[in-house]
């Protein structure tokens, strides 16, 4: 098939190598996740120090407050597995709460969008169930990092300018932390997170002092997160702090020690979609996973082999699939401990042969969702002209101006060892401008439950207890019923239109792993957004500025609002692979910040 991508040439080589591979969004936690093989630990050990490590490097991207869905391939279980580490609404979280505060919406920051913590307690049941290292083994590099330094990459300090004077005027815990000297800091500055790292040196004193074999001690640091003097401090936080967020009222957080005791993370299957002689699987509808399937139930019904997949066709197709698709999530997806979620019939044949007569050579305007009946509940669009990520109140996912490769929301890392475990995790939240700095624990709450909808008939209502429905979305994949194929990237909604267009380059294209990574890539923002004001770009199509020009008129032509960007500015995938022996991995240049490692 002829291609006008250049696949001669790539950023960086292909890793290949047999004893281990890791692709992540940071060069240190990378070199970390390495490291952690290299000592004899496996792809689920290197994992949590990774995930750890990560907190450290990338505040803006992602905390120790956070959430994550996590994938695992435990080859001693054959079969892929769920780690759900997306902490539920707090039991003082009703729609009736927020209607009293007279809001229509839940804020973007602060603390009345804050969920139960879930990251942690997730990595801790990932090391017990599935690793083989101790609590400090997986901890030590991060209290390290956290404790003598790191370099800091451009984007925090960017981001942290952003929020500036949010920081100065109203969020004084964030300034001391984050405005070093009252200064912003500079890129490539050492800085130093003490508190954190007493923190987390804290949990591993407490931990070892208690005794016991391994799965003891992580047993006890589980609990020392949850009901120990981390939840005391964060339920003294939320109840005796009034915070400014994006509703322009200060406000208590709802979250309480007792929300963090009741709760713990758990293992759960995954939903899945066969795609040739591949099966895709993802987390289930409390995640927006189900978006990637559901574009690949609708373009099977084309013949992507003989489209160049940097050409108008195939973008056209792509996108007027992801409209289709996102349009169903705003509609159906939901947690299913709440609500029955169709994910049999959203993904049937059937389905989607009617769903797929809806695209045409033209580009679609209107937010066209199915039918299903007996489910969803549709939701008003509100347009907006931009979707700037983070503002003055520091909302939403953490990017300024578009979401692009530097302007990452979220984290993202691949792993596999020589034993062929895999793992694939989408680590968010918590982020340093979601909300204040805790100043005893050095660390944020999360915003996560801004994407409930305050609509008692909606599938993605708010509920206490219930999980958000996220767009954190990892991903695998098996060929030929064997375990092969590990990626993600960050982006918000863009995650499953990024990581879309991986998979059909890799498939239809036969590009590597680095090729698919560096071709040029696009997104739409025709649905509405999952973060306040969760706003509508009805038609816009953001193309990469390497998209070729006659392309870029053929989209034109056929009515996308056609907005081009930087040359490398859409997506920040990783990717990590194994087949008849050989592992691979690669990472995303843009932002000149992720690596893959391995040998």
């Amino acid at each position: 098939m002829p291609t006008s991508f250049d696949t001669s040439f790539t950023t960086r080589p292909e890793i290949t190598g047999s004893f281990g591979v890791v692709a992540t969004t940071h060069w240190i936690a990378t070199a970390v996740g390495m490291g952690i093989l290299e000592r004899g630990g496996n792809a689920f050990d290197a994992g949590v120090a990774v995930a750890f490590v990560l907190q450290v490097v990338e505040p803006h991207l992602n905390g120790p407050g956070g959430d994550v869905p996590i994938l695992v391939y435990d080859v001693k279980k054959k079969k892929p597995e769920v780690i759900c580490g997306q902490g539920p609404a707090p039991a003082a979280a009703t729609i009736a709460r927020f209607q009293e505060m007279g809001l229509d919406m839940i804020p973007g920051s602060g603390l009345l969008a804050t969920c139960i913590p879930g990251s942690f307690d997730a990595y801790m049941l990932l090391l017990r169930d599935y690793g083989t290292m101790s609590v400090e083994d997986v901890l030590a590099p991060a209290i390290s990092y956290a404790r003598n330094g790191y370099p800091l990459v451009s984007r925090i300090c960017e981001t942290i300018a952003t929020v500036e004077n949010l920081f100065r005027e109203h969020w004084h815990t964030s300034a001391a932390l984050y405005l070093p000297n009252g200064e912003i800091p500079k890129a490539g500055e050492i800085f130093r997170n003490e508190k954190l790292a007493d923190t987390y040196s804290r949990v591993l004193s407490e931990t070892k002092s208690s005794g016991g074999n391994r799965e003891a001690q992580i047993e006890r640091a589980r609990k020392i997160w949850s009901q120990g003097f981390i939840a005391e401090s964060i339920d003294a936080f939320c109840r005796n702090n009034e915070v400014m967020d994006s509703s322009g009222t200060p406000h208590r957080g709802l979250l309480t020690g007792q929300d963090m005791a009741g709760w713990s993370a758990f293992v759960e299957a995954p939903i899945s979609y066969d795609y040739r002689n591949y099966t895709v699987y993802k987390a289930g509808p409390w995640t927006q996973g189900l978006v990637l399937l559901q574009q690949l139930a609708l373009l099977k019904g084309y013949d992507l082999d003989k489209l160049d997949p940097c050409s108008a066709e195939f973008i056209h197709l792509q996108v007027e699939c992801a409209k289709l698709a996102f349009a169903d999530r705003d509609v159906f997806y939901g947690d299913p401990k709440f609500s029955e979620i169709p994910v049999a019939q959203l993904l049937s044949d059937s389905y989607n042969a009617e769903r797929r007569k809806l695209i045409t050579d033209k580009a679609s305007m209107e937010l066209l969702p199915g039918t299903i009946p007996g489910f969803g509940k549709t939701i008003g669009m509100r347009e907006g002209s931009s979707r700037e990520a983070v503002s003055a109140f520091g909302t939403g996912e953490p990017t300024v101006g578009k979401i692009s490769a530097e302007r990452g929301d979220t984290v993202h890392f691949d792993i596999i060892d020589r034993d062929g475990n895999m793992i694939s995790v989408t680590p968010s939240g918590g982020w340093l401008q979601s909300s204040p700095v805790i100043p005893e624990l050095g660390l944020c709450l999360g915003t996560r439950a801004q994407m409930f909808w305050l609509d008692e008939e909606h599938p993605a209502s708010l509920q206490p207890g219930k999980r958000p429905r996220s767009t954190l979305s990892p991903t695998f994949a098996m060929r030929d019923g064997k375990p092969y194929l590990a990626w993600g990237t960050p982006g918000g909604d863009q995650q499953d239109q990024w990581a879309t267009q991986f998979l059909l380059r890799h498939i239809h294209a036969g590009y590597n792993l680095q090729q698919a990574i560096d071709a040029p890539a696009w997104h739409t923002e025709h649905f509405p957004a999952s973060f306040w004001p969760r706003l509508a770009r009805p038609g816009v199509l953001v193309l990469e500025g390497r998209v070729a020009p006659d392309v870029i008129k053929d989209l034109r032509g056929r009515g996308h609002v056609v907005e081009v960007g930087e040359d490398w500015s859409e997506g920040r995938l990783t990717a990590a692979s194994r087949h008849e022996g050989w592992l691979r991995a690669a990472a995303n240049p843009r932002g000149m910040q992720a690596y893959a490692a391995g040998r």
